[in-house]
């Protein structure tokens, strides 16, 4: 006769466990994407309000774990509610929402797959465009390139949504935390959607300054020298509050 199977009651405990872990984690990781979402929607509302992209132009994203959260494509960002959360995995595949993702996927995700960037924000800011149509490289006309990483590189051309662009401007990209589209506007990214929307911001300000200063007849505007922005990067690493 064969022996019978006992049952430990340890066991039956330890499965239980198993399954409660197993929902805990993955309330965990939901709770944190719906988190990231709102923080992504006000970052999203911020460039409109902003004036740093019209319509439903630009887009941003967001990195929880291995899971990366986008603007879905076409949706005005005031009607994006919680339900509208839309995802992807880093090969491209959708795995949340069932909203089309941005048309510029392609970018975000190079971007993700070649930097430590948890975030990304991509903008049609007028300035910055501006600047892309007229120079190979922003001139040095700040200190605040240091923070970009050094002189901003303007990507070339290629159709939006291709992996032509993505290519282009991971090229723009080496060193840098942000670079110029040429005819088509910015990208940058960051460890915070903060940090990468502020990189933006930064990084249009500097455009509007070269252009104001470079409109101005019969004067060339003064750049800063490689060394001098080498000094700025240096002190930069210190700034701000420790502790």
């Amino acid at each position: 006769m064969a022996d019978e199977q006992q049952w430990d009651p340890e066991d039956g405990r330890g499965a239980q466990e198993g399954v409660r872990d197993a929902r805990g984690r993955a309330g965990g990781e939901r709770e944190a994407e719906a988190r990231a979402w709102e923080a992504l929607v006000a970052t999203a509302r911020r460039t409109v309000a902003d004036g740093l992209v019209v319509g439903t132009s630009g887009n941003v994203s967001v990195r929880v774990g291995d899971t990366v959260l986008v603007t879905p494509s076409g949706v005005p960002y005031d009607r994006l509610s919680p339900d509208d959360l839309t995802a992807v995995d880093l090969d491209g595949r959708q795995v949340r929402g069932t909203l089309v993702p941005t048309s510029e996927l392609p970018m975000h995700l190079t971007v993700y797959r070649h930097t430590d960037a948890r975030a990304v924000v991509h903008t049609h800011a007028v300035h910055a465009t501006a600047v892309s149509l007229l120079v190979p490289e922003l001139p040095l006309v700040h200190y605040m390139a240091a923070a970009l990483g050094g002189p901003v590189r303007v990507a070339p051309y290629a159709t939006y949504g291709t992996e032509e662009l993505a290519e282009n401007m991971r090229r723009a990209l080496a060193d840098r935390t942000g670079c110029l589209l040429q005819n088509h506007g910015t990208i940058t990214y960051g460890a915070t959607l903060d940090q990468a929307y502020d990189r933006t911001a930064q990084l249009e300000w500097m455009c509007r300054l070269w252009l104001t200063a470079a409109s101005v007849p019969g004067r060339t505007p003064h750049l800063l020298t490689g060394e001098q922005l080498a000094r700025t990067a240096e002190k930069l690493r210190d700034y701000g509050q420790r502790g």
